[in-house]
């Protein structure tokens, strides 16, 4: 295992540790449930990063053809996709203890979340309904750049326009009283050591797809 996956494992294990020991202040409404902080925010930030990059790549493929760059792209979707998926989970959860509920269809972040991440696993239902890896790449890549560019008005802009149960709308908490200084100390760590995660799977699943390429080549 390369140094630096030693660097993450080590992190986020300090991370999760801190995330329990750690004293949460008296925040209204959150309490202890404010300790999904380091879970929840850090996901849909990690998952951002990984649409980013599998946007790159789509880009790239279209602009220089190349079936080992749509395997990146495919690989920085997917992980991004699963952390998206992970912060919709998250996200019930805190709900369930701070509005009562693990559902609600007046809150659009969810809603807007979910559709989101709907959007993306449509990504790939679309390549498995092509058999030649050509076609299947360029029309992936395309629909690719289409799905990132939905990300930003799906989860920061529209929302900002609509009443919400988030922070800081309609007598909850602001952000920045959830991220009061004591928990920045984690919360930001937290940033980086998932970010840090997300690009060793993402290391981990591209190696498992070439592989597997190559192997199915030899067949051939």
């Amino acid at each position: 295992m390369k140094p630096w996956k030693y660097i993450v494992a080590l992190w986020m294990t300090g991370v999760v540790i801190a995330g329990f020991l750690i004293p949460i202040p008296e925040i209204p409404i959150l309490k202890e449930s404010a300790r999904n902080l380091f879970l929840h925010v850090p996901m849909w930030m990690t998952m951002s990063v990984c649409f980013a990059l599998g946007l790159f790549y789509s880009i790239k493929y279209l602009h220089d053809p190349d079936l080992s760059v749509d395997r990146k792209a495919e690989t920085t979707t997917q992980i991004g996709l699963i952390f998206g998926i992970c912060g919709l989970l998250t996200g019930s959860v805190w709900a369930r203890f701070t509005w009562g509920t693990w559902w609600t269809f007046s809150e659009p972040r969810m809603n807007l979340a979910a559709l989101g991440m709907m959007i993306y696993v449509a990504y790939f239902v679309l390549r498995t309904a092509f058999d030649n890896p050509e076609k299947r790449a360029k029309i992936a890549a395309v629909y690719n750049v289409f799905a990132a560019t939905t990300i930003p008005f799906l989860l920061y802009i529209i929302p900002r326009q609509l009443p919400s149960l988030h922070p800081g709308a309609d007598g909850n908490p602001a952000f920045s009283e959830i991220t009061a200084p004591e928990l920045r100390y984690i919360f930001y760590p937290a940033v980086i050591g998932f970010i840090g995660l997300a690009i060793w799977l993402i290391d981990i699943l591209n190696r498992y797809k070439k592989v597997k390429y190559q192997l199915e080549q030899q067949e051939l």
